[in-house]
């Protein structure tokens, strides 16, 4: 049953980056389809656990041109993608894990992919691709040896196909197997006991009694092996390494290809809105200079009327500036100049007591009078205001 987006958000619901976790799952279990989602508690090397989601399944694997199953199990941390993926491998009941490298005895992976993991450049897919070259090239498991079924003794004639490997079903490869190797090169699963059975319908109808042995090829009868198939083995495990290294270039330069391709486009963004930004401020250049301008046409103005007011003024008298329309307002206006001399006298009085130039007998006394003439002009003042119809000041 294929898990949804829905079913997979509600799983991954406590993580940090859940739109990103479950968008890669589905890249991964739609094009491998034996693994899948599963939640569980995982527990860490001090002893604290916590619920996680993990990828548990298998992947297929080329391994001298005959596919394995290898079953994995892959833990996704809640802070996925920004933190790389804990990986194992999880042999069944009929494998053992092959130390290497890039697997220790408990079967975690350790890979280069993992140790310089980036988020965007690194990815759940990416990781299984790497997981299927390096397996190919050394397997993290081997089938457990089992006790060979008796063959009729036949003369040895070459290495036995996979098919017609002891134990292993029609159409299956088994695991390799998981003999001593001294010789620098992955070695071939032989039977412990020399005999195989006929490999084809030639063979079935002349059984291998009836043949010549095949100097050089295979296993002799003092399981040696020959030079012909040390070549094959060495080149074969050449071939397996330059195909992986080619892939791994290809994946790397497809990956910066990818970067530049987002590089270019954000480029291509920061282009425009600086071609948006050029023009905006082009525009308000050009609104600046029309201000400019019209500033200096006011400048101009004032100055011509500034000059002009200056000439007229050294003609004229002061007093004849503001001249009142009617004899009652020019009378209004000569009250409260004089009202205004006379609070400004008193205050200048006051200031006068404060720094002892007049005492204070003669502060009185004129501040008496002032105040009375004072009220007079108000009181005046206050009637012509009344009878030109205007508002009260006081």
């Amino acid at each position: 049953m294929a898990v949804t987006e829905g079913v997979l958000k509600k799983m991954v619901a406590k993580y940090k980056y859940r739109d990103l976790t479950v968008r890669e799952i589905l890249n991964v279990i739609s094009t491998y389809k034996d693994l899948k989602p599963v939640n569980d508690s995982y527990v860490f090397n001090n002893g604290s656990s916590q619920e996680l989601m993990s990828l548990t399944g298998t992947i297929p694997v080329s391994y001298r041109g005959n596919m394995y199953n290898i079953p994995i199990c892959v833990w996704l941390l809640d802070t996925y993608p920004y933190n790389p993926p804990i990986c194992f491998v999880k042999p069944t009941s009929t494998m053992m894990i092959r130390t290497g490298k890039h697997v220790d005895a408990n079967g975690k992976i350790y890979l280069p992919y993992l140790h310089e993991w980036k988020h965007p450049h690194s990815d759940l897919y990416g990781l299984i691709q790497v997981m299927i070259a390096m397996f190919g090239e050394e397997p993290p498991v081997f089938s457990k040896l089992a006790a060979p079924p008796t063959y009729p003794s036949y003369q040895a004639a070459g290495p036995p196909t996979p098919s017609y490997m002891p134990g292993m079903t029609a159409g299956m490869a088994q695991y390799p197997a998981g003999h001593a190797n001294t010789g620098g090169f992955p070695g071939y699963p032989y039977p412990a006991a020399g005999a195989y059975p006929p490999t084809t319908a030639t063979a079935q109808q002349h059984p291998y009694s009836n043949q010549p042995p095949a100097a050089g090829v295979g296993p002799g009868r003092d399981n040696t092996i020959s030079e012909d198939t040390i070549r094959a083995s060495l080149i074969s495990a050449v071939s397996d390494k330059l195909r992986w290294r080619m892939k791994e270039e290809m994946d790397r330069a497809q990956a910066e290809l990818d970067a530049l391709k987002r590089t270019e486009e954000d480029l291509k963004k920061g282009h425009q809105k600086l071609e948006m930004m050029v023009n905006h401020l082009d525009q308000e250049l050009t609104d600046v200079d029309k201000n400019i301008e019209a500033l200096t046409k006011k400048d101009e103005e004032l100055s011509v009327a500034l000059e002009k007011m200056e000439s007229q003024s050294e003609n004229n008298d002061i007093d004849e500036v503001v001249v009142p329309t009617a004899p009652l307002y020019k009378q209004i206006l000569n009250l409260y100049a004089e009202e205004n001399a006379i609070e400004d006298t008193i205050f200048y009085l006051g200031e006068a007591l404060r720094r002892d130039v007049v005492d204070l007998e003669v502060f009185l006394k004129h501040v008496r009078l002032l105040s009375r003439k004072q009220f007079q002009l108000r009181a005046l003042m206050q009637k012509a205001r009344k009878t030109a119809g205007l508002s009260d000041l006081y």
